[in-house]
């Protein structure tokens, strides 16, 4: 007796199968070969298409459906253990693992379907409330470190700027230098702090080939403390003083 399906409603052998069994109420694990293999051809001999690709799979399974038969109609062999082979084993295993992953399939379709109603709203966050800005406390940015101290080691560097100037050449005449790009020195101070992260007030002014220099870096190290880019430290008196960058 045909069955009144379409090639459409299956994906595949496996497919049939299942719907086969699922409809004779069979368990998958005694299927009844004779019954299950007759109808199988059945639906083979209405299936009409040009797609070799397709029509062989269904060829294949159906060639395994009749070995199964086959084989049932023999003697039962016996395994090394001696315990009799079901000729079934093998394709029950391979319904059992396909009806796991179609259940699975199935299962992630309805996620996807449950994600698609997802609706999200956009940020909407009043003007006042993104506009504004957490207060710099620089009293607790600065800490225990005074203008006093940081003066003293100001001092301390101009005196060794004046001490590199040559007490001879000096009295030739002065050489106009042009005026520092304080633009440019900022965005120096600034690359030097995110490349190092944590280095020393002292070092960093020595690095300063002249007093003008030294002057111009000494005040944006104070406009950086100012802004909270960088945070300075000193574990004891007279220590050198240490800077930590927040630049990004």
């Amino acid at each position: 007796m045909a069955i009144p399906v379409k090639l459409e409603v299956f994906e595949g052998p496996l497919d049939l199968l299942l719907h086969l069994i699922d409809k004779n109420k069979v368990d998958i694990y005694d299927i009844p070969i004779v019954e299950i293999t007759a109808q199988y051809l059945d639906y083979i001999r209405q299936l009409e298409t040009e797609d070799m690709n397709v029509m062989s799979e269904f060829l294949v399974m159906a060639a395994t459906l009749i070995d199964i038969k086959c084989r049932m109609l023999l003697p039962k062999e016996t395994d090394e253990e001696g315990e009799e082979e079901d000729p079934r084993a093998e394709l029950v295993q391979k319904l059992l693992e396909y009806k796991m992953y179609k259940c699975m399939s199935l299962e992630l379709r309805d996620r996807q379907v449950d994600a698609a109603r997802n609706m999200y709203r956009s940020q909407a966050l009043p003007e006042e409330v993104a506009a504004y800005r957490q207060p710099v406390d620089y009293e607790e940015l600065v800490g225990d470190m005074t203008l006093t101290k940081l003066h003293e080691i100001f001092q301390s560097i101009v005196k060794r700027q004046e001490d590199k100037i040559d007490p001879i050449r000096s009295r030739y005449g002065n050489i106009e230098k042009d005026e520092i790009d304080m633009e440019a020195k900022t965005l120096y101070v600034e690359a030097y702090a995110r490349e190092h992260r944590t280095f020393s007030f002292r070092k960093l002014m020595e690095k300063q080939s002249s007093r003008m220099e030294v002057i111009v870096t000494f005040l944006i190290i104070l406009e950086l403390m100012k802004t909270g880019k960088i945070l300075i430290s000193q574990e004891k008196l007279f220590d050198d003083i240490m800077i930590t960058s927040n630049v990004a």
